[in-house]
């Protein structure tokens, strides 16, 4: 249960500042939004790169399935792409809401978090230390994305 609207709003930002500090704040958003329209192209490439990387590593596992590495690389780069897609999700929010919100700033570390366990333990390199201290990163993380959900910010 989201207490986040359905159909988000854009708010025009600097728009009831007057004079010289309104056209300089309304300057500096104009050049955040130009700033992250690239970063999302750039993440744009990357996501296509990486979708190649993960058809040869399929590839590449197909060809070798008795080969642990290669099977291994495969996985790495899937639970990559998620990571990447939940980063491209992060900045397209920018641009809608201008402001980064803390549920989707805390869903991107969750997953970030999940794939290096699911790395750690398919490659076997997690002792029982490291789960321990990822288990609380994560308690943590969705203790955040709970609070983030029940107390939203309030209305502008």
């Amino acid at each position: 249960m989201s207490h986040e609207p359905s159909t988000p709003t854009r708010m025009p930002r600097f728009r009831n500042i007057a004079g010289f500090k309104g056209r300089i704040l309304r300057l500096y958003g104009s050049t955040i939004d130009l700033m992250v329209v690239f970063l999302i192209l750039v993440m744009l490439i990357t996501l296509v790169v990486a979708m190649v990387s993960v058809l040869t590593d399929l590839y590449e596992a197909l060809r070798n399935l008795r080969h642990e590495v290669a099977i291994q690389t495969l996985v790495e780069s899937i639970l990559s792409v998620f990571v990447l897609i939940e980063l491209f999700r992060s900045f397209t929010d920018y641009l809608e809401f201008h402001r980064l919100r803390l549920r989707v700033i805390s869903e991107v570390a969750i997953v970030f978090v999940l794939r290096d366990i699911f790395i750690g333990l398919y490659s076997h390199t997690l002792d029982w230390r490291d789960l321990l201290a990822l288990g609380f990163l994560i308690a943590v993380l969705v203790g955040t994305r709970i609070a983030s959900l029940s107390f939203p910010p309030p209305q502008e």
